[in-house]
C-alpha cells in the first residue's frame, strides 16, 4: 500500500492522532519555557527557583501516569479523549489566573498531566493498538501534531508576549483545544477499542506472550532501557526550558534563537517519517541503540556554537533524534511487549519520560544558579546520551533472541 493510499484509508483514525498530539504541545516544555522569562519576572524568581517549582509539578505528573495511563486499557478514545483535552484547557486557565508562586507546581502539574503526559498516550497507544503492519508509520504520522506545535505555536506566541500579556496568552491557549473537542465524536464513530478488539488477534511480545507491566519491571530488559528513556525527555526539555538563558549566555536574540525551531522540527519530521517507515520493515531492534546519536553530537555542537548558523546544525542533529524517539520506542513497546496490556506498559514508560522532563530543568537550573552555564553543561549531557545508547544496545542484544518465539496469537479477556 503506498504512503497516500495509507492516508486515505486510515484518515479519521490518524486524525485523531495528530490533534491529540498536537493538544499536547499546550503542556510541553517548548510550550510553557516560552513564558519563563515572564513568570520569573512577575514572581521573582531564579533560574533555579523556576527550574525547581517546574520539576516538582512535572514530577508529580509523572506519578500520576503510573495509574491514570491503565484508563487506555479500559475507556475508547472517543471519551477519554474529550475528558483530557477539556482538562487540559482548564489547566490553561488555571495558569492563566495563578495568583501567587505556590500556586504554580499545581498549576505546572496539571499541564504537564493532561498536555504531555495523558494527550501524547493516548495518542501513541490507540496508534500502537490499531496499527500493527503499518504501526511504524501510524505512529510517525500522529506525531506530527507535536511537530507542527513545536514549529509554530513557540513563535506565535514569542511574538504576542510584546503586545499582549503574558495571561492573557494562556486564554488564547485554553480555547484552543476545547475548540478541538467536538472533532473526536465523529471522528472516531468507528473506533476500534480495546474491548471490542479483546477477542481479535493481537501481536505479542517476547517469547510469543503478551506482556502485563508487572512482568516487564521484573524482567532485565526494561531496566536496561530505562536510561534512555529519561535521556531526551530530560535534556531536550533542558534545551528548551532554558532557551532565554542560552539565549543571554551566547549573546543572541531570543527570537533569533527561537527562529531555529522550525528548523528543530523538520529535522525531527523527517526522522519521524523516516523512522516509521523503517519501523516497518525491519522493526525497531536495529534502531533503539542508534537514535539518540545525533543529539549527543547535536549538543556537542551546540556547546560549541559561536553563530545561529551553527546552531541550527545542531539543532538539526537534535530534531533526528526527537522525531526518531516519537517513533522508535512507542513501537519498541508493542513489538517486546505485545499490545493487550499495551496502556499499562506505555504509561510507566510515559511516567519514566516524564520524570525525566522533571529532572532536566531542575538539574540545569541549579547548576545554573551555581555559575555553571547551560552550554558548559552540554558535553556531559552529550556522555549520557551515548552511555544511555550503549545499555540500550546490550539489552537488546541479550533480548533478541526471546522474539524469535514472538507469532500472532488470540486473545480472550477473561
Amino acid at each position: 500500500m503506498s504512503f497516500a493510499a495509507f492516508l486515505r484509508r486510515n484518515a479519521p483514525f490518524l486524525a485523531v492522532g495528530v490533534l491529540m498530539t498536537f493538544c499536547s504541545s499546550f503542556g510541553q516544555t517548548f510550550f510553557i519555557s516560552v513564558f519563563a522569562g515572564a513568570i520569573r519576572d512577575e514572581f521573582a524568581l531564579s533560574h533555579g527557583t523556576w527550574g525547581a517549582i517546574y520539576s516538582a509539578g512535572t514530577t508529580a505528573s509523572a506519578v500520576a501516569m503510573v495509574w491514570a495511563g491503565l484508563l487506555t486499557d479500559h475507556f475508547r478514545v472517543r471519551v477519554l479523549g474529550a475528558v483530557v483535552l477539556v482538562a487540559l484547557a482548564s489547566a490553561s486557565l488555571l495558569m492563566a489566573a495563578v495568583p501567587a508562586a505556590w500556586l504554580l507546581p499545581v498549576a505546572i502539574f496539571f499541564l504537564r498531566f493532561f498536555g504531555q503526559g495523558m494527550s501524547g498516550l493516548i495518542a501513541m497507544v490507540a496508534m500502537a493498538r490499531w496499527f500493527v503492519a503499518t504501526r511504524g508509520r501510524a505512529l510517525s504520522v500522529a506525531t506530527l501534531g507535536v511537530a507542527t506545535g513545536e514549529a509554530f505555536l513557540p513563535l506565535a506566541f514569542v511574538a504576542l508576549l510584546g503586545p499582549f500579556d503574558w495571561r492573557a496568552l494562556w486564554v488564547v491557549a485554553a480555547i484552543v483545544p476545547l475548540a478541538l473537542v467536538p472533532l473526536l465524536i465523529p471522528l472516531l464513530r468507528l473506533e476500534r477499542t480495546p474491548q471490542s478488539a479483546a477477542a481479535e488477534t493481537q501481536a505479542v511480545g517476547m517469547l510469543g506472550e503478551q506482556w502485563t507491566r508487572v512482568r516487564m519491571l521484573r524482567h532485565w530488559l526494561f531496566w536496561f532501557i530505562v536510561p534512555a528513556l529519561l535521556a531526551p525527555a530530560a535534556f531536550s526539555t533542558a534545551f528548551f526550558f532554558q532557551q532565554v538563558h542560552l539565549a543571554e549566555t551566547k549573546g543572541w536574540e531570543h527570537m533569533g534563537l527561537v527562529a531555529l525551531f522550525p528548523v528543530f522540527t523538520s529535522a525531527s519530521i523527517l526522522s519521524m517519517l523516516g523512522s516509521g517507515a523503517v519501523i516497518d520493515r525491519i522493526g525497531t531492534v536495529r534502531l533503539m541503540p542508534l537514535y539518540q546519536l545525533p543529539m549527543a553530537a547535536g549538543f556537542v555542537l551546540m556547546s560549541q556554537a559561536g553563530t545561529l548558523g551553527t546552531a541550527a546544525i545542531a539543532m538539526a542533529l537534535m530534531g533526528l533524534s526527537q522525531g526518531a524517539n516519537q517513533t522508535v520506542p512507542n513501537a519498541f513497546w508493542a513489538e517486546f511487549y505485545g499490545t493487550r496490556y499495551l496502556g499499562g506498559i506505555k504509561s510507566l514508560a510515559a511516567a519514566a519520560m516524564v520524570l525525566g522532563t522533571a529532572i532536566g530543568p531542575g538539574l540545569t537550573g541549579a547548576l545554573i544558579d551555581k555559575g555553571i552555564v547551560f552550554e558548559n553543561q552540554m558535553i556531559g549531557i552529550a556522555v549520557y546520551f551515548v552511555s544511555a545508547a550503549v545499555l540500550v544496545g546490550t539489552g537488546i542484544a541479550r533480548a533478541r533472541p526471546l522474539l524469535s518465539a514472538a507469532t500472532e496469537v488470540n486473545v480472550v479477556r477473561p
